[in-house]
């Protein structure tokens, strides 16, 4: 990988926050994710939106940069595996075998339920798949057969 795809960097690194806002979001799974920790809405206002947003991009950049590099390290790893599919097994592989038992042994010693553990869990599978699949195919345009006349 000698260049890198800024915006695909970008977009990755939003990723995270575009998912958690619809993923967490009351009528999905916000409601269930919030009794399990027993927080308010009360509480919720009272955090520093901004500084959380900002903190959330910076350590998404840091993730994203992490997956670009795992999704082309390795011996033929361009050409017929720079998609959207191969960056999102990678991504999926990243949070069923790091970002899952990081989450499990922190629930289990924080007294969390498996429930949201669980809501966690898949939130990271969905977003890091999400992630490592953006990363990927947008890292490689000129691999992406695209249409005749594009």
């Amino acid at each position: 990988m000698d260049d890198i795809n800024w915006f695909s960097m970008a977009l990755a690194s939003i990723t995270p926050l575009c998912i958690g806002f619809l993923y967490y979001h009351k009528n999905l799974f916000g409601k269930v994710w919030t009794s399990t920790i027993d927080i308010s809405d009360k509480t919720v206002k009272k955090t520093n939106r901004i500084v959380t947003v900002i903190v959330a991009i910076v350590l998404s950049f840091i993730l994203s940069s992490f997956l670009l590099n795992f999704n082309n390290s390795g011996f033929n790893q361009e050409g017929d595996f720079d998609t959207f599919a191969h960056g999102a097994w990678h991504g999926t592989f990243i949070a069923i075998t790091t970002v899952t038992p990081v989450i499990v042994v922190n629930g289990l010693f924080g007294q969390r339920n498996w429930k949201h553990m669980g809501i966690n869990i898949l939130y990271w599978i969905i977003t890091l798949a999400l992630m490592g699949g953006i990363l990927d195919a947008m890292n490689h345009w000129n691999n992406v057969p695209l249409p005749e006349g594009f």
